[in-house]
């Protein structure tokens, strides 16, 4: 019986860690209507893998958009908004998503 209740309380300590751990990641998509060219392309990744919170991010220049994955407790659209005004750019939000939402 006394195992039991210390496996049961192991597994609530674990579940309680677990939770702790889980970050608030999330995916943006954007409209970057002024990447252009291949040259409009580099200039993003150049300037926006210097943001704060950013984990991955990826451009397709056919469709104009960059897809940003980022920590949301370290920042969020609009700083994110605000990193491509830094180099004269401006970015459209088109589509959020949260990673729990995609499972």
């Amino acid at each position: 019986m006394k195992t039991k209740r210390m496996m049961a309380a192991l597994a609530v300590v674990l579940l309680s860690a677990v939770s702790v751990y889980a970050k608030d990641i999330r995916t943006a998509i954007f409209k970057v209507t002024q990447m252009e060219c291949e040259n409009c392309e580099r200039k993003v990744k150049n300037n926006i893998k210097f943001e704060k919170g950013l984990k991955k991010f990826t451009t397709d220049l056919k469709e104009r958009t960059v897809t940003i994955t980022y920590d949301a407790e370290k920042t969020n659209i609009e700083k994110i908004k605000e990193g491509f005004r830094k180099f004269d750019y401006e970015a459209e939000l088109v589509k959020e998503t949260k990673e729990a939402d995609k499972k």
